[in-house]
């Protein structure tokens, strides 16, 4: 009986061995890759899947357990080595948990004139549910939606709404750019500009409130660094920190939003939030994961919106699928009188290397428009 248990066990041994090795090779891996300053894709998607690496972390060493534990040099520093690479996992996602203080306050009084909600949705173009967005939009009733990927056939689907939404602007396009930006709110000068790329649009207007107040929005989806976009995350980045410098120094209220194509916790978000002074609603509420709507486990924030230090929040949510591999996201603000002292105070400066980066990052990517 003996000679049988352990005959079962070997196999059943090796494997967990193999395991600890490779899943722990991973874990190391993607933490150094996600240190490292180079913006090839390969190393920039270490940027995205932080929460699933951190489950990987703990498989490894579940398996390390399961192996007899610390019992060699090499087990012995793959455990340290996991341990230090599990807490800088877990440093960059925490202000995305509800333990972390929230980086926008909650607004507790009434809603009035000086509010604003908003839908953004990349609607996938092949999809063609546009009846599932049109019902949360009636649903919701947004000052204004925001769709991405939208093409001639999308935007014909959504005629539907320019009676309630008689401010448009429409970009169809049918390279996964396309985009359209409906408002109930009067819109001011808007812009169609071309950034980086001649190919990938941005909207900007100034947004008139119901209380008369304006404020400037910009509307954004950026290439991603992908093996089939991209083959790098510069055009990404420095479109990002065009308008973080932009935000910085527009007399304005502010609202940048999109699919940015980037997560709220890489190195690149956080500095495009230092650069602009904007702060993000889902410090201290949570992930708001918005893709991949088709795959649970595969699933990050991708879908934006940043707001300036005058606005407070009365709600955050991630809806429902409508057939696209992203979720739509909604939100509902409230523009204060003057800037909130609980915002203002937790607006972090970036330091004079990070500028230069910045700075480096816009020159590589010789952009046509700096100034908006």
């Amino acid at each position: 009986m003996l000679n049988l248990l352990l005959t079962l066990a070997f196999p059943f041994m090796v494997v967990i061995v193999v395991l600890q090795w490779l899943l722990g090779s991973i874990s190391l891996i993607s933490s150094l890759a996600s240190l490292i300053r180079w913006d090839e894709w390969w190393v920039r998607v270490f940027d995205f899947p932080r929460i699933q690496i951190l489950v990987i972390h703990l498989l490894a060493l579940l398996c390390i357990f399961l192996a007899g534990g610390m019992d060699g040099i090499a087990e012995s520093v793959l455990v340290v080595g996991l341990f230090i690479s599990f807490i800088y996992q877990f440093y960059n996602i925490y202000p995305y948990t509800v333990f972390s203080p929230k980086e926008v306050v909650d607004h507790k009084g009434k809603t009035d004139d000086r509010d604003i909600s908003l839908i953004v949705s990349n609607v996938y173009t092949p999809n063609r549910h546009s009846d599932i967005l049109i019902h949360l939009v009636r649903q919701y009733k947004p000052d204004i939606l925001l769709t991405l990927e939208t093409d001639k056939w999308w935007e014909k689907q959504l005629e539907t709404l320019e009676e309630e939404y008689p401010y448009t602007v429409k970009v169809p396009l049918d390279n996964l750019y396309g985009m359209h930006l409906y408002s109930k709110l009067e819109l001011h000068d808007p812009q169609v500009l071309y950034l980086v790329e001649d190919f990938i649009p941005s909207v900007h207007a100034q947004v008139a409130l119901r209380s008369g107040q304006k404020i400037k929005i910009h509307c954004l989806h950026p290439q991603p660094p992908s093996p089939t976009e991209s083959d790098t995350s510069t055009s990404r980045d420095a479109e990002l920190l065009i308008i973080g410098k932009n935000s910085k120094e527009e007399s304005l209220p502010i609202l940048v939003f999109g699919d940015l194509n980037d997560v709220a916790w890489s190195r690149t978000t956080r500095l495009f939030r230092k650069i602009s002074g904007l702060l993000d609603p889902r410090i201290g509420r949570g992930y708001f994961n918005t893709f991949h709507a088709k795959y649970p486990f595969f699933r990050w924030p991708l879908d934006h919106i940043f707001v300036s230090k005058h606005f407070k929040l009365l709600t955050l949510k991630v809806l429902p699928s409508i057939g696209s591999d992203h979720f739509p996201v909604f939100s509902h603000l409230h523009l204060m009188s003057n800037p909130s002292p609980e915002n203002e105070s937790v607006e972090e400066e970036p330091d004079q290397e990070e500028k230069e980066w910045a700075d480096e990052k816009i020159k590589k990517a010789n952009p046509k428009i700096v100034s908006i």
